[in-house]
């Protein structure tokens, strides 16, 4: 094997590897948010609230995310009326996607606290936006932190798949490297490193957590 190659292009793999990062840290932000809110609204006594917040989750987590790549890639140009580049579409799509998951991890949160400091925080006069607030998540949030942090590590893998719409992630990056250079083998190896090194070290940061929550 000729590792040269990886050499000679490695600024253009670490260019794929940044734009990877990028697409993953935006989803978080947006997506996690996100997730809370739906999460509350999964726990909500309103039915229709209830209702719609349970449809959203189920919906999305039912399908694959190249899927909902699809539906937002074609969808998103219809109701806008007008070109929307790609980077937009997979975008919204990953945020919506990933809001599903990170919903359930949230609802559990909430639930491990316990409704007994939920009806604490109303009897105390605290509206129920309120009690959420500044009493169970909170607390929930160190209970979640391992579920967060794994499933973070999974959006970062999530972000391969954005290759079949051609944008220049880091597998993209290296597909046509591979092409161009005819050295598969190295490069795929190469990729497979990087990603292990990233998701190993998220993965020992989750497992510390882990411990500190027990």
């Amino acid at each position: 094997m000729d590792w040269q190659v990886v050499i000679a292009n490695f600024p253009l793999l670490m260019s794929g590897l940044a734009k990877s990062v990028q697409l993953t840290l935006v989803s978080i932000v947006f997506s996690l948010p996100l997730g809370c809110l739906i999460a509350i609204g999964r726990l909500s006594h309103r039915r229709w609230l209830r209702g719609a917040c349970t449809a959203f989750v189920n919906v999305l987590r039912s399908n694959p995310l190249i899927l909902i790549l699809f539906w937002f890639y074609f969808l998103v140009p219809l109701i806008t009326g007008r070109n929307v580049n790609d980077l937009t579409s997979i975008i919204v799509a990953f945020i919506v996607f990933f809001a599903a998951y990170f919903t359930e991890i949230v609802r559990s949160g909430i639930q491990s606290v316990g409704a007994k400091q939920i009806q604490a925080g109303l009897s105390s006069g605290l509206t129920y936006a309120q009690t959420m607030r500044h009493i169970i998540l909170p607390q929930a949030i160190r209970a979640m932190l391992p579920a967060l942090i794994t499933q973070c590590i999974v959006v970062f893998q999530g972000t391969t798949v954005v290759y079949i719409i051609g944008y220049s992630e880091l597998l993209h990056t290296a597909v046509s490297i591979a092409e161009r250079t005819v050295r598969p083998v190295e490069l795929y190896v190469t990729v497979a490193a990087i990603y292990f090194v990233v998701c190993y070290g998220f993965s020992r940061v989750a497992r510390y957590f882990e411990k500190e929550a027990v």
